[in-house]
């Protein structure tokens, strides 16, 4: 299992593995054999940056049995998806800034992120599997009164895409088990979340496998697979922390409006 990470070091980007209290640095291209550079730093002498640049963000709705059930939703005969914009992405401990142009409720959904490896076309599961680098932690923050406000069109792209609402990292996780994971979410230290990756209707493999007969996937391309129970509004000022064990404590402010 390794854990990688992007990062800024005296003004300069650059990527490695986290081992403890340090960073491992790597040269080249994380998804394509890198090398290490022969040096380390230390964790607490970096900023975190996104752990990947994806040029698409694909999340999913109505993803887990527990949710489904508790919404009295049908059991989706494949992906319910939409996408988010590069502008919406946030890194680890960055202020997501409240939106000026909205005043409605806002709720953080913490959820697992798979991170694409490879290339990915058209792949069988055993493919998918295979494209499959890695996984991170996501908040899939949403506008949620926006999405029925109009009940001729439902806005998902504006409530899912405002400056920060796609907060990503802080570490893409290699080697890990998905079915053992849980996602765990604080709202100001109180814990919101707590559920089994397992209860997933469609898997991290059979995700990747639906979705590359639509699209083609590409290295460092991000799928968050969906949220269960436990969403609630934030208001300015609230800490959010999705954590799932072997990927670490994604944590961010939600604040107020960015300056114009």
């Amino acid at each position: 299992m390794a854990q990688w990470i992007a990062f800024t070091h005296r003004g300069n980007p650059g990527f490695g593995q986290v081992e403890g209290e340090r960073v491992i640095v790597y040269e080249g291209e994380m998804f394509a054999a890198p090398r290490k550079a022969g040096a380390e730093l230390a964790l607490v002498d970096v900023s975190v940056d996104l752990p990947c640049c994806p040029s698409k963000f694909i999340a999913l709705w109505n993803n887990y049995h527990a949710q489904a059930a508790k919404r009295n939703l049908a059991i989706p005969a494949e992906p319910l998806y939409f996408i988010k914009a590069p502008n919406s992405y946030c890194a680890h401990e960055r202020v997501v800034p409240s939106p000026a142009s909205y005043e409605g409720r806002v709720v953080y959904e913490g959820e697992l992120g798979i991170v694409i490896g490879k290339r990915c076309k058209s792949a069988s599961e055993e493919e998918a599997r295979q494209a499959i680098f890695g996984y991170t932690c996501i908040n899939d923050i949403t506008a949620l009164d926006l999405i029925a406000k109009d009940a001729s069109f439902a806005q998902w792209t504006r409530a899912k895409c405002f400056d920060g609402f796609g907060v990503i990292g802080p570490v893409i996780a290699t080697g890990l088990d998905w079915k053992t994971l849980h996602v765990r979410t604080l709202l100001n230290g109180k814990e919101r979340q707590n559920y089994p990756c397992s209860d997933m209707i469609f898997s991290p493999e059979k995700l990747v496998h639906a979705l590359s007969q639509d699209m083609t996937l590409e290295p460092g391309d991000v799928i968050a697979c969906g949220t269960s129970l436990g969403v609630l509004p934030m208001k300015p000022g609230s800490v959010v922390e999705v954590h799932i064990e072997g990927i670490g404590t994604l944590r961010n402010t939600y604040g107020v409006s960015a300056p114009v």
